[in-house]
């Protein structure tokens, strides 16, 4: 997508928003390249999504930009260049943080590793393999305010825009959430909203489920409440333990965790309350 802008923008539906939009583009001698749009019908008030991906001028932006805002439609402007700056957070277990890095690597998602966090040392050799810097903040029950503005402090110095939290086992405090709203996913291993907490596995294997999933969803106060942003499952039987079910359930965490940073870096997703719209 060089040299393209990509277009989020949400509103009341009415008739003639993706035609004025559109129009505004086209008169720019711009050329539009990807249009998706969807209308939530609700009984007192349709809502409108759109996400158009365009060339790139000197006029066109200006023009949407104000045309858009005389609307009062809610929207953002992207540059379809610019990868997103990412810090992966991470504690002992390191499948999602190496698919995340793998796919980097392999330039799969427009996204920029900047740096890896992490309360433990186990992962740093690996890290620092693949040239990306380490650092490892301790987090004790006693340090953890410190603990979290010395994350802030190091994701600031890299000029971050996303937080990954790649198996990283700590509760964030509602303070560090507020600060970075909407910009910290996790990985859950569980199906939300079943098994909500610790040892989800555990809780899966006693209660004799069939299915186990994961679930990456944007991180609010509410513990395993956010936004979901991808979920998938796998089959499982009576002849799996706790175990072996967690053994499984590292493969769903991987791949629904990359698709939906994926997603976020290409900026198909559009937040409404607790639930999203993704273009996929």
């Amino acid at each position: 997508m060089n040299n393209h802008y990509i277009l989020l923008a949400d509103c009341k539906d009415e008739i003639g928003i993706t035609s004025l939009i559109s129009t505004t583009i086209k008169n720019t001698n711009s050329n539009i390249f990807h249009l998706d749009h969807y209308t939530d019908v609700q009984e007192n008030e349709n809502h409108l999504y759109l996400r158009i991906v365009f060339d790139q001028n000197d006029e066109v932006k200006g023009l949407l930009e104000k045309e858009l805002n005389s609307r009062n439609i809610h929207f953002k402007i992207y540059d379809a260049n610019t990868k997103v700056k990412t810090a992966l957070l991470v504690s002992k277990e390191d499948h999602a943080l190496s698919e995340i890095m793998l796919r980097a690597n392999r330039q799969e998602f427009p996204i920029e590793i900047s740096c890896v966090i992490s309360n433990h040392e186990n992962n740093r050799k690996f890290v620092e393999d693949m040239g990306i810097p380490f650092h490892h903040v301790e987090v004790t029950k006693d340090t953890k305010r410190q603990s979290e503005e010395e994350i802030t402090e190091i994701c600031e110095g890299y000029g971050v825009d996303l937080l990954v939290l790649a198996k990283y086992m700590q509760i964030l405090s509602p303070e560090f959430v507020d600060r970075h709203h909407l910009k910290i996913i996790n990985i859950h291993h569980s199906f939300l909203p079943s098994f909500i907490g610790a040892n989800p596995y555990k809780q899966a294997y006693t209660r004799g489920v069939k299915l186990i999933g994961a679930t990456s969803h944007y991180v609010t106060e509410d513990l395993d409440a956010g936004p979901i942003i991808e979920q998938d499952v796998v089959r499982v039987n009576h002849r799996y333990t706790a175990q072996d079910m967690k053994n499984t359930g590292r493969h769903v965490e991987s791949e629904v965790l990359a698709r939906a940073v994926r997603w976020h870096c290409e900026h198909k997703v559009i937040v409404n309350g607790n639930k999203t719209i993704v273009f996929s």
